[in-house]
């Protein structure tokens, strides 16, 4: 039974200047996550710049990171895709390469109704043996995931959770409401949403999905231990550290912040693939302002 809890990283890409990924740069960052005790990682989501890679790319990242990782860390493949078949190929393509799960985004840009959501992930569910994560984003895909839809999917053995980025902690209290006991043994929630995910984990998630985890990874991992054993006070405390980060990391669109910061530390090369572009110069000042703060700077 996949069973995860408390901090994953929704890693980055590392690429380089031309925009060709950066396979040594992956090996650095998943090595260094392993060691700030982060539970997992999510590798070829969003985060991961999932929709300018190619098919070949894509599979060749989930390999790699399972290679990489070895056992020592959980990791979950983004298989999501705006096409089911493309979603069935990936998410068979996670299962051979030995990932541990798939994190499917709700069908991007078709924009299909409830029922339409339904039979996607059902038959994705069906066609492939593997635990499989809903992952709610509208604000970024133009599609909502409803909770009508999710309690409609929550008991297929494999759909194991779901990924709420909406940042409205009232859907996690209604899925809180609805599911059962057996059900909230079975069924995962993590927060998308890293400026309320303690909120959500103090008020019953399983984790987080998270962008800041790139960047300090052992203070993401510190705040879920905190929330998820019931003290609550503490990991309040140590998320109002980390306010003016969220803020700017989503000052621009996701990756876009996260891989620039990344890159002023020395963590990643600088590459990123259009239509992304670089992280406009008049927010860098703010940005190591942020990190000076965190002591991130050298």
């Amino acid at each position: 039974m996949f069973n995860l809890k408390g901090s994953i990283t929704a890693l980055v890409t590392p690429m380089e200047s031309d925009g060709e990924i950066n396979w040594e740069g992956l090996k650095d960052l998943i090595e260094w996550h392993i060691s700030s005790n982060t539970s997992g990682l999510v590798v070829v989501g969003t985060t991961g710049e999932s929709a300018t890679l190619d098919v070949s790319e894509h599979v060749q990242l989930i390999e790699r990171a399972v290679d990489i990782s070895n056992g020592r860390i959980k990791v979950i493949a983004g298989t999501g895709a705006n096409s089911t078949k493309e979603a069935i190929y990936l998410t068979s393509s996670a299962k051979s390469a030995g990932a541990d799960a798939a994190l499917l985004v709700t069908p991007y840009y078709n924009k299909p109704t409830q029922e339409g959501l339904y039979l996607h992930y059902q038959l994705i569910a069906d066609e492939v043996d593997f635990p499989q994560i809903l992952y709610n984003v509208p604000s970024r895909t133009g599609c909502d995931l409803l909770n009508d839809t999710v309690m409609r999917l929550v008991d297929h053995q494999n759909i194991v959770g779901l990924k709420d980025a909406t940042g409205d902690l009232g859907r996690l209290e209604d899925l809180m409401t609805n599911l059962d006991s057996e059900q909230k043994d079975n069924f995962a929630l993590y927060s998308g949403d890293d400026p309320t995910a303690t909120e959500f984990m103090i008020n019953g998630g399983t984790g987080t999905i998270s962008v800041t985890s790139n960047i300090v990874p052992k203070t993401i991992s510190n705040i879920c231990d905190y929330a998820l054993s019931g003290e609550a006070k503490a990991a309040r405390d140590l998320d109002t550290t980390l306010v003016r980060l969220n803020q700017i990391l989503f000052i621009e669109s996701n990756p876009i912040p996260i891989k620039w910061m990344l890159n002023r530390i020395g963590r990643i090369t600088e590459g990123i693939r259009l239509p992304l572009s670089p992280f406009d110069t008049k927010f860098h000042d703010k940005a190591e302002e942020v990190l000076a703060e965190l002591n991130l700077l050298n």
